[in-house]
């Protein structure tokens, strides 16, 4: 995937953020227990709140957004990695919920890290970090939630 500026990667990721948000919107509203619809609107809100980082990025100019930002090891628990690709379906258990969003996150983040893999200068590379992060922090949070739940029922 090649990008004219670093404008475009924002306006990309911004795309991909609006998708995950319309997502989780709209299965929320095909939920019939009130706990999944809450968990499915908080997802949404999560990438909502991705969405308006990179529009202020994208206001302000990405290159003083991006100096500014604090980078952060985030450990990946990996969980992820263990469970395979499932697609929606209405009336899904929880941890089937956790693991659509976990593995959601988890292709967001591998194409973040190729696309800066790819990317041909310092300040795209490091907005790609930033994605990175972002969506890194988001999956370590879904992983987190998918364990408790699981050592809760007894796995």
């Amino acid at each position: 995937m090649q990008f004219r500026d670093i404008n475009e990667i924002i306006r990309f990721a911004i795309d991909k953020e609006k998708e995950a948000a319309v997502f989780y919107e709209a299965i929320s509203e095909e939920e019939y227990l009130s706990g999944s619809r809450q968990m499915l609107k908080e997802f949404a809100r999560e990438e909502r709140k991705h969405q308006a980082l990179l529009e202020k990025l994208a206001d302000e100019g990405a290159a003083e957004g991006v100096d500014d930002y604090k980078f952060k090891w985030i450990v990946d628990i990996k969980r992820s990695d263990y469970t395979i690709d499932i697609e929606y379906q209405p009336g899904m258990a929880y941890n089937e919920l956790l693991m659509l969003a976990m593995k959601r996150e988890e292709k967001a983040l591998a194409l973040y890290n190729k696309l800066q893999d790819e990317a041909d200068t310092g300040s795209s590379r490091k907005l790609f970090r930033v994605l990175c992060q972002e969506e890194a922090k988001h999956k370590q949070t879904l992983e987190a939630m998918y364990d408790d739940y699981m050592a809760e029922m007894g796995d």
